[in-house]
């Protein structure tokens, strides 16, 4: 079938009546254009045939044979076959854009779901690194209460120089705790066992652990007693009881004399203890009750009955690191930087505070609580300490 054309303005080409190919007469040149108008309109006319050769008949005519008029569509004829094509291909094609048009929204849907919900895991997982992180960390530690020995120097050491009074001997007074081994308890970590394991987990590859030397080993906490008598010569105990005396009050002068002389029926002696804040209570009593157990067995081990003599405590005299609330010798509560202190404080003969002066005071710690470091004077006896232990028992154990 051969395509129609669509109607333009102006000349060319058309067929006869008859459905034959020719030419338009010269005598229909002289007709008006509505007439041909109204053929046109009146009578449609029919295709050309299939075997039609238009350049036959254009070289057999006349070259004076020209058409005048306009040519227009035949309203008649029907092209219903290409509009409906031009409407079918035209629905077809408005009906596979919002096909596709829907597919691509619903693949856009599931990556849009896929990416809320990832998000939504994303955000779930955060909040529960929040609450771990919120949450507070447990870290098992395997205390050990040890003896005396020279590999806990730079660790006895450390814990004394946080103590302000003792920082301008905390080296001598280091060296005066580890010689008595006798009546002295550190608190300690096997940490050498740990990093084997630990080298163990990490597997065959990792290198073998070594044990820390012997100057680093770790000291979470140490007490100790040293007999004011026997080490009347150490420059360390002299310096100590003129710091005791020199800030004692009139009321108990006399009395704190007779204890630091070194010439009572039963020797004195200082009481050392310094340890980590965070130490857990239930260690806190074991480091003090390891300290009793070490007098009890020095003295039943005893060579001679002067060495156990020396050994019997009938006094104690604790210099404890505290500070007051207000500055001011008039006034002012005590705060203790260690709460045993403050059982110890109450079960004692008498007790005293003064503030450490500025040239005993270290170069670490905050400014503030620099400036507002005390040192209290607790002595006790040797009933008035079993007393304290008892009651510090309670306190933790119930």
């Amino acid at each position: 079938m051969a395509k129609k054309r669509k109607s333009k303005s102006g000349g060319g080409s058309g067929t006869t009546d008859n459905g034959k190919n020719g030419s338009i007469p010269s005598a229909a040149i002289g007709k008006s254009k509505k007439e041909s108008t109204k053929d046109t309109h009146q009578k449609q006319p029919p295709p050309p045939p299939n075997n039609y050769d238009s350049s036959s008949s254009s070289s057999s005519d006349d070259d004076s044979l020209v058409l005048e008029g306009t040519l227009i569509r035949n309203p008649d004829a029907s092209d219903s076959s290409s509009s409906d094509e031009d409407d079918i291909s035209s629905e077809e094609e408005e009906d596979e854009v919002p096909m596709k048009k829907a597919k691509k929204s619903d693949g856009a849907s599931k990556s849009k779901t896929n990416t809320n919900t990832k998000k939504q895991k994303k955000h779930q997982q955060k909040k529960k690194k929040q609450k771990q992180s919120n949450e507070p960390e447990t870290i098992n530690v395997e205390f050990l209460f040890c003896d005396l020995h020279t590999k806990y120097f730079h660790g006895i050491k450390t814990l004394l120089h946080r103590n302000n009074i003792h920082v301008q001997h905390s080296s001598l007074l280091s060296d005066l705790i580890i010689e008595n081994e006798m009546v002295g308890t550190v608190l300690s970590t096997d940490d050498s066992n740990a990093a084997s394991n630990d080298n163990k987990k990490a597997g065959p590859t990792a290198t073998a652990a070594q044990p820390y030397p012997a100057q680093d080993e770790n000291v979470f906490g140490f007490a100790s007693i040293i007999n004011v008598t026997t080490n009347h010569t150490s420059q360390t105990i002299q310096q100590l009881k003129q710091t005791c005396l020199k800030h004692c009050p009139t009321q108990h002068k006399s009395e704190l004399t007779t204890v630091l002389s070194g010439q009572t029926a039963r020797p004195a002696g200082f009481f050392f203890m310094e340890r980590m804040v965070n130490v857990p209570l239930e260690i806190t009593y074991i480091l003090h009750e390891q300290l009793i157990l070490d007098m009890d067995y020095a003295i039943k081990t005893a060579d001679d009955e002067m060495e156990r003599k020396s050994l019997d405590f009938g006094a104690f005299v604790r210099m404890a690191p505290c500070y007051k609330t207000n500055d001011n010798n008039s006034g002012g509560s005590i705060v203790y930087k260690y709460f045993d202190d403050e059982i110890f404080a109450t079960n004692s003969e008498f007790s005293y505070s003064f503030k450490v002066p500025k040239q005993f005071k270290s170069e670490e710690g905050d400014a503030e609580d620099e400036d507002n470091m005390w040192c209290s004077v607790i002595v006790m006896t040797k009933t008035g300490h079993r007393c304290a232990m008892k009651e510090l028992k309670k306190m933790i154990h119930g």
